[in-house]
């Protein structure tokens, strides 16, 4: 079960060189029924998407590895749903949610997920190197925590070019264990750099609860050491994840330094689709989705502004044929040739 937890856009720099001013006048942390529709269906876009996968991974159409996000979605889009165009976003390798809620086409991911040339990596990544940076999406990492020192060398040059810009930096409580996670605290407070760390807790890392795997569960009070604020959020709730990256937002964004959330999510499937997830019970798994779910969270929060349960409905509809569109561009389009094998490779000759 979820514990309760504890606790508009810069067009321009400053060009006296100091940090732009507050944002928080210009976000409102209720959102009207207009935002509240794009969360909704930006979830469940993610949603029926990570649905599709799984499926097309169990008949042989997606290789190698692939990392769902079913049960997280409120966690990116209650985040992207405040962020500005100039920050960037960086994740682990589950994040096919990250690359949909950034606004990365969805037939583009399909195709990298099923190896076609048409992929956001001409389909020599898969599911976990996609790349954008049109969106500013700077990946999809393979390796447990690497993404965040990078992270933190996205928030040094939002800060050296004075853009206004944040670096949104996911990882897993996994990650949280690492060495490097800690190496980067230290830099990003000493530097005072615009990076939020957001640590998506779904509390099974690989397959091994939180409380096995880490001394002091609460990760938010992680960057304690070195002065960084944190705050726990729960985070199958997209509005309480909103207004928490509002106030992280704005305090980075201003120039005080970096900031830690941690998410208290839970995946309803497995670490990957080799996964098949022993170590909890279904009776766990179902209890979450019944009462937890941050879809039918915010959908309750719809009808009760007003909104029809019809006008949901078909959302989920168009929704779908979206994914299903997606599909059919992925599954018939070409098999990069092998001459793409060596298309964006360096290659060093010592002799």
């Amino acid at each position: 079960m979820i514990p309760k937890p504890k606790q508009k856009r810069i067009k321009n720099p400053s060009k006296s060189g100091r940090p732009p001013k507050s944002t928080r006048k210009l976000k409102n942390s209720k959102p009207n029924k207009k935002s509240l529709l794009s969360m909704h269906h930006d979830m469940l876009l993610i949603r029926r998407f990570e649905e599709k996968a799984g499926q097309l991974y169990g008949m042989g159409k997606i290789g190698g590895f692939c990392h769902l996000y079913i049960g997280q979605e409120a966690v990116v889009v209650g985040l992207q749903s405040v962020n500005e165009e100039q920050d960037s976003i960086i994740t682990s390798y589950r994040d096919h949610g990250h690359m949909l809620a950034c606004g990365m086409e969805p037939a583009g991911v399909m195709s990298e997920l099923t190896g076609r040339a048409v992929g956001y990596s001409k389909g020599k990544g898969g599911s976990m190197h996609m790349f954008s940076r049109e969106k500013n999406f700077y990946g999809g990492h393979g390796i447990v925590g690497a993404q965040v020192p990078i992270g933190a060398g996205l928030g040094f040059a939002h800060k050296y070019k004075n853009d206004g810009g944040v670096a949104m930096t996911y990882l897993g409580d996994g990650a949280a264990n690492q060495g490097q996670v800690y190496e980067t605290f230290n830099m990003a407070a000493l530097w005072k750099l615009p990076v939020i760390f957001i640590i998506e807790n779904n509390q099974y890392a690989m397959g091994t609860s939180t409380p096995r795997s880490t001394a002091g569960t609460d990760l938010y009070e992680r960057g304690a050491a070195y002065g960084i604020v944190g705050k726990q959020v729960d985070g199958m709730d997209v509005l309480a994840v909103r207004e928490a990256g509002i106030k992280a937002i704005d305090y980075a964004r201003c120039g005080k330094g970096p900031y830690i959330l941690e998410m208290k999510t839970y995946r309803y499937r497995g670490h990957s689709m080799s996964d098949p997830a022993k170590y909890r019970t279904r009776e766990e798994v179902d209890a979450m989705r019944k009462q937890h779910d941050p879809i039918d969270h915010l959908r309750d929060v719809l009808l009760r502004e007003g909104i029809e349960e019809a006008e949901l409905k078909q959302q989920d509809t168009e929704v779908k044929k979206i994914i299903s569109d997606a599909t059919d561009v992925a599954l018939g389009a070409p098999e990069p040739t092998p001459n793409e094998l060596f298309t964006d490779v360096l290659i060093e000759v010592i002799e």
